[in-house]
């Protein structure tokens, strides 16, 4: 399987409301989308708002392949303070529940807080503990939903940065429906990125995809830094990906110059694919 959709995530107009953005995403070519949860963006907590963008949504022909859920130092699931976990988990399921009514397949999520720094082993332990409890919370949640959890690889200097951080809170949490989101610049800052997909091929649902030069995170569109997508094309193929590839893209220029360069990089992933498929 290589025919993969393409979509893009609406964080690259995360200033701008949803309903301002659904038009010019629309007219840029594309029709499959991650929502992005940054209040200014869209305010998750107003079913008024989440309802008005899945009725743009509708009327526009556009789908809402994934909803990304929100992500601050203050959202930390792994705290050892109870009631910043609590918190944590009530923002994320109220997310959860937002991206229902968008008709989104998978919620998207940083399993970690957005705070710099390796714990101590005895630390890190106790923080995984608590992470896979709060994400079986989670997870029933978006089970009752309809909705499939991911969990996203972090950047290498967070927590949960590494795939074997990923591959120990899939094994800890009872609930099944639940997978990863491979982000391409986080795996590739790591240094993971040429063994990544091997190692999450079982659970594997989408990827965000976005470049970088190496030295950080830049999100720019697929074929504008140093990623070698060729080769991670071949691993998707070999490893029997079928999930779509959502550009994660940071939002330099205006919406035309934004949604011009997502067609390039969408056209750039189309040619790679071509070329690995003909390669066998």
């Amino acid at each position: 399987m290589s025919d993969w959709p393409c979509g893009i995530s609406t964080g690259c107009f995360f200033r701008t409301p949803i309903l301002e953005v659904l038009p010019a995403v629309r007219e840029g070519g594309f029709t499959l989308i991650e929502v992005c949860s940054f209040p200014a963006h869209l305010d998750y907590h107003d079913h008024g708002q989440v309802e008005a963008a899945a009725a743009m949504m509708r009327s526009l022909g556009i789908e809402a392949n994934s909803m990304h859920a929100p992500f601050a130092e203050r959202i930390d699931i792994s705290s050892n303070d109870q009631g910043q976990r609590e918190h944590s988990v009530i923002e994320l399921i109220t997310a959860s529940e937002a991206a229902a009514t968008l008709g989104c397949r998978y919620l998207v999520l940083h399993p970690g807080p957005e705070k710099e720094g390796r714990p101590t082993p005895d630390e890190w332990y106790w923080r995984m503990k608590n992470a896979a409890e709060s994400l079986n919370r989670v997870a029933t949640r978006c089970r009752e939903l309809g909705v499939v959890l991911l969990l996203e690889n972090m950047l290498p200097h967070l927590l949960f940065g590494h795939a074997s951080d990923m591959l120990w809170l899939l094994g800890a949490i009872r609930e099944t429906n639940v997978g990863t989101c491979l982000d391409t610049g986080h795996a590739s800052l790591s240094g993971e990125l040429p063994t990544v997909v091997h190692k999450l091929s079982g659970h594997l649902r989408m990827l965000h995809a976005n470049d970088n030069n190496g030295d950080r995170d830049d999100h720019l569109p697929p074929g504008e830094g140093k990623i070698d997508w060729h080769s991670l094309v071949r691993q998707l193929i070999k490893w029997r990906f079928q999930g779509p590839l959502i550009l994660e893209l940071a939002g330099h220029g205006n919406a035309a110059e934004i949604m011009e360069r997502a067609r390039r990089a969408r056209e750039f992933l189309s040619e790679h694919t071509r070329r690995a498929v003909a390669e066998g």
